[in-house]
């Protein structure tokens, strides 16, 4: 009975909260809506809510009688309830819109002193910005053209935030590059999507190789290789120790121990990745020293 209503709780998700967006943006637009359709809304949301508490709240008893703090039982019962890949994208969409102020104020996303940043975006640069002007183009069209109000503000808002995510995402890959540190690790990034660090030890090494790909973005094949491919292509192969673990950007966990990724400058990521180990030398201290005085003059015997 629990996971019947854990999987309604989920399914309500998908369904309301998408509703709710479209009814609030109907209302600050000032569309009239009528008592009934309002009066309907509510209840749903209502409804949904209801669910919500009595599915998180057993969840929530049950986390604490184990010995959880509040915070880790409220946090574990928001993990069961929401889908992984819903909280995944909304993560990925607010730190793609934060990317937006690092890149106006032309800083990097957490480069390290020491550490060499490779950027990634050149073979999808001008397809972004084809992207960013069929968006502009197709809202602009489609507010001209439909006639109901209605659905010409759900439209127009749609619109206006899908152009504002593509500058988002570009902005994304452009502050968040790779980074080779000064010890010799390797840092991959994709934007906000995708994050693997792989500690300098376990590279044995790296070569440049082109090579084309019509998969998606990161794609696993079964001889355990990873391709993270920026415009279906890679650049630079690197040959671990032993696979690594990552993430992908919905959430599903996997393991490589060939690593495939795209860098613009993919000789001077070899040539980084295969440079020793740089140790930050602390800044000499130079000791101050007592400013010494002219001895004094002592008086002669009197005469």
């Amino acid at each position: 009975m629990r996971g019947i209503a854990l999987r309604a709780a989920r399914g309500a998700l998908w369904v309301v909260l998408p509703a709710e967006l479209a009814l609030v943006v109907c209302l600050v637009g000032g569309v009239r809506i009528t008592g009934a359709v309002l009066l309907a809304a509510e209840a749903l949301v209502l409804g949904v809510l209801a669910l919500e508490a009595a599915v998180l709240w057993p969840l929530y008893t049950a986390r604490r009688r184990a010995g959880d703090g509040r915070r880790a039982a409220a946090l574990s019962a928001v993990r069961a309830v929401v889908p992984v890949a819903v909280r995944r994208l909304m993560v990925h969409e607010l730190r793609a819109l934060h990317s937006l102020g690092v890149w106006a104020v032309r800083r990097r996303h957490r480069i390290p002193e020491g550490a060499l940043p490779f950027s990634y975006t050149e073979p999808q640069t001008g397809t972004m910005w084809a992207f960013f002007f069929a968006s502009v183009l197709e809202t602009v069209v489609l507010a001209l053209v439909i006639p109901w109000p209605l659905v010409h503000l759900i439209l127009l808002v749609i619109g206006v935030y899908g152009t504002v995510l593509i500058v988002a995402l570009h902005a994304a890959c452009v502050t968040r590059p790779h980074v080779v540190g000064a010890d010799g690790s390797l840092r991959l990034r994709y934007g906000a999507l995708f994050d693997l660090r792989v500690p300098a030890s376990l590279i044995t090494a790296a070569r440049v190789e082109r090579r084309y790909d019509a998969g998606g973005l990161v794609r696993v094949g079964e001889d355990g290789v990873l391709d993270l491919a920026v415009g279906s292509q890679t650049t630079v192969t690197v040959e671990l120790a032993e696979p690594v673990e990552f993430v992908r950007p919905l959430g599903r966990r996997g393991s490589a121990r060939t690593l495939r990724f795209h860098a613009d400058d993919a000789r001077a990521a070899v040539a980084a990745l295969g440079r020793k180990p740089v140790t930050l030398a602390p800044r000499p201290v130079t000791p101050v020293t007592p400013e010494r005085t002219a001895p004094s003059s002592t008086p002669g015997p009197p005469v």
